[in-house]
């Protein structure tokens, strides 16, 4: 179904946010009519931060002005003319607008298209499984929402009062004058004649008794509204106050948490429309009542009466300051990871003391160039945005390490600065933010551990935790679904890890044989487990393991994992009791234990030369392997594996992925060679069950096969079985 359609259904809130996207810069009479047309072009497929990609976006620009002018071109009647009319006056408008800046109107209309498609998803999610979530979540905005009608209501309240102040003041100040003209006309008197002066005194002191008493008693009315205007804007800021906390310390750091999750794999963060708004609304009625208290003040200047009101005003004036202050200084943060405005890295320690607010001395840990960018306002979306296009870190200096950390364990941090004021100077901020956690690497080969320190942060810091404090222990469930978030998001699969896969990797860190998933629910495993202590017997660490096995899924065997052609997380004696019962030929495929990013067949056989039946596994292949050939060609060549586990034909799963031959040549020689290669294996098997005694150079240290052995091999073997080839090769050859 269209978007426009089911935006068209949504209601209540979410309404009212689809309607505010729309306006001046882009009326929602164009999105009703061309709507079809809107939704059917390629927005996403130009780069608003490429210039050169400015010519697609005027192409765009004028195709939308020609539907608009076809569209007004059709309408008949007399409602058809007036609409005629509009669409005419509306193609005249987005060009004026958008003719020099085409790359903004694509910014304004992907933006529209993806709150709407937002909008629709959370209306949809509602009546899912999720519903009650999403409920909650509704609550939650209906709340913040109430509390956003509650301070209009005050503000718009104390607005009343403040002007009704003014304008009692003021005609305060016109008696205050009249009583200053009455006692100028008493003090004249004295210069007149005792008989004048007794008939017009008595009358003029009356009027200035009458006067001041008036003024006497306005004066403690005034003092009375001061009170209590000061009054309301207290409880004013005290809501104030306590909405900023709600969306600040609760809506905007639960956003930077889904942030962290994100760089593991987890779902998008969200847009942060839906904040900006409330964000919005905020520094609106903030600075409404700011005004409305320096109003107040000048009034107090303008007519000073003794009593506490200065000194109310001088603390509703700090309070008012500190929440816009908050407000600002929070809400610098960084939408997408790392840069920003003015970016220098520093260590944790640095980061620490910043958030102390300790003098830094402006100290940084390294030298990163064109670390300066200025800030773009983009006025359909109304954000601020930097962009460091070549950015790039020249040196860094790293600080003593600790016990057994090595230099992927340390942690820094990006530092983004900027400086702008607020009411035309009135107020200068200075704020700062800090970027998540990143690693410094000097080559690839340190990757593995530097993701793996990224990825234990990311999964299991704390909100507002001081940086950059993670637990050194988690349980087991916390580990597992930060390992399959991030498998899934590595693979871009929406096959996870099984309960089953689970547990296997369960007995690879912790080395045990049990099989029942509640075995491990209340275990826990340390950073040092995770990816600093080998794993018994191996010179790797469990997560560098994980690490090769999502690497290699994730480059050459992501099809046949989303199709469950690969059992993978099976070890050795599973695969055996998996295979002993099943028909000759069949296999499985299961990641090395032996070996970091490998793969290995493990088949059943009956051995006709012992008349045993006997599961064998190949050496593993790696990324350097199927670079070569891929998976199901390798399986394709191999005529002894027939069926994949439990009982599928091995070509009705990977046929398709089978590479056509070339000609009729390849052909042959793929069929001399699994021909050759199945013969092989046999005799293998056989002079391993008989010499194994001695030794064999053979087979690696879990005794996988090599298939990559040499022609004199085979001759050996032939030499040993006395059994001459010849006949058998040139059968197939026939």
């Amino acid at each position: 179904m269209a978007v426009w359609i089911q935006a068209q259904q949504l209601q209540g809130d979410a309404l009212h946010q689809m309607q505010s996207l729309y306006g001046q810069h882009f009326p929602i009479e164009v999105r009703h009519y061309l709507s079809q047309w809107i939704e059917g072009q390629l927005w996403d497929a130009i780069d608003l931060e490429n210039p050169q990609e400015e010519m697609k976006a005027k192409r765009l620009l004028e195709s939308l002005i020609q539907e608009l002018q076809k569209k007004a071109e059709h309408q008949v009647g007399e409602d058809g003319f007036l609409l005629k009319i509009k669409l005419g006056h509306y193609a005249s408008q987005l060009k004026s607008t958008y003719d020099r800046c085409p790359l903004e109107l694509v910014r304004c209309i992907k933006h529209i298209l993806y709150t709407e498609q937002r909008l629709v998803r959370e209306a949809t999610n509602s009546s899912s499984p999720v519903g009650s979530l999403m409920d909650s979540m509704s609550q939650k905005y209906h709340q913040i929402n109430q509390g956003f009608e509650e301070l209009r209501v005050l503000t718009q309240d104390t607005e009343n009062d403040l002007r009704k102040l003014q304008h009692n003041q003021e005609y305060f100040i016109i008696q205050y004058q009249e009583s200053l003209r009455i006692q100028a006309q008493l003090s004249s008197l004295a210069t007149l004649p005792p008989a004048d002066r007794q008939l017009r005194e008595p009358s003029l002191l009356s009027k200035r008794a009458t006067v001041e008493s008036w003024l006497t008693r306005e004066a403690n009315t005034l003092q009375k509204y001061r009170l209590g205007l000061a009054e309301k804007h207290q409880k004013t800021l005290a809501l104030l106050r306590k909405q900023q906390t709600v969306i600040l310390d609760d809506e905007l750091i639960q956003w930077k948490r889904r942030q962290q999750l994100a760089g593991n794999g987890g779902p998008p963060e969200g847009g942060l429309d839906i904040l900006q708004s409330w964000c919005e609304k905020l520094a609106e009625t903030i600075w409404q009542n700011r005004q409305q208290i320096r109003r107040a003040e000048h009034l107090r200047q303008q007519l000073p009466i003794p009593g506490p009101i200065e000194e109310l005003l001088t603390e509703l004036n700090s309070t008012i300051t500190d929440i816009i202050s908050t407000l600002v200084t929070s809400t610098f943060i960084i939408e997408k990871q790392p840069p920003q405005v003015k970016a220098t890295i520093i260590s944790e320690q640095q980061a620490k003391a910043l958030l102390k607010n300790e003098n830094t001395r402006n100290e940084s840990s390294g030298e990163i160039l064109n670390n300066n960018c200025v800030m773009e306002y983009h006025q359909t979306t109304g954000t601020l945005s930097a962009h460091f296009r070549n950015m790039s870190l020249k040196r860094i200096r790293r600080s003593d390490r600790r016990g057994a950390e090595s230099v992927t364990e340390e942690k820094f941090t990006i530092l983004f600065e900027s400086q702008f004021s607020v009411g035309g100077n009135e107020l200068v901020f200075q704020v700062k933010t800090l970027s998540l956690p990143v690693v410094v690497i000097v080559h690839g080969s340190q990757d593995n551990n530097a993701t793996a320190t990224v990825l234990w942060d990311n999964a299991f810091a704390e909100p507002g935790r001081v940086p950059f404090i993670v637990p050194d222990k988690v349980l087991w469930p916390q580990l597992c679904e930060a390992l399959n978030m991030k498998y899934k998001a590595e693979v871009q699969s929406n096959r996870g890890l099984s309960e089953e896969n689970l547990v296997f990797l369960a007995q690879k860190a912790f080395s045990s044989s049990c099989v029942n998933p509640e075995d491990y629910r209340n275990m826990t495993m340390t950073w040092s487990q995770f990816n600093r202590e080998s794993l018994p017997g191996r010179n790797f660490t469990f997560w560098q393991w994980f690490d090769g096995v999502m690497e290699l899924t994730k480059k050459h065997l992501k099809p046949h994992w989303n199709d469950g052609a690969i059992l993978g997380f099976v070890n050795k004696q599973q695969a055996q009791d998996m295979l002993m019962s099943k028909p000759n030929g069949t296999f499985l495929l299961r990641f090395s234990d032996s070996e970091i990013g490998g793969i290995t067949i493990a088949w059943c056989v009956c051995v006709f030369f012992i008349g045993e039946r006997m599961v064998w596994n190949l050496m593993p292949y790696t990324t350097k392997d199927f670079s070569i050939r891929s998976l199901a060609d390798r399986i394709s060549d191999l005529n002894h594996l027939l069926f994949l586990y439990p009982d599928r034909p091995k070509d009705e799963v990977f046929s398709k992925y089978y590479t056509p031959p070339l000609c009729k040549l390849d052909l042959y020689l793929s069929t001399y060679f699994s021909s050759f290669l199945t013969w092989y294996i046999y005799i293998y098997i056989y002079i391993y069950t008989n010499y194994h005694s001695n030794g064999d150079p053979m087979l690696d240290a879990d005794g996988d096969f090599d298939l990559d052995d040499t022609m004199d091999v085979a001759r050996h073997v032939e030499e040993l079985l006395r059994r001459p080839m010849e006949g058998q090769w040139s059968g197939q050859q026939s």
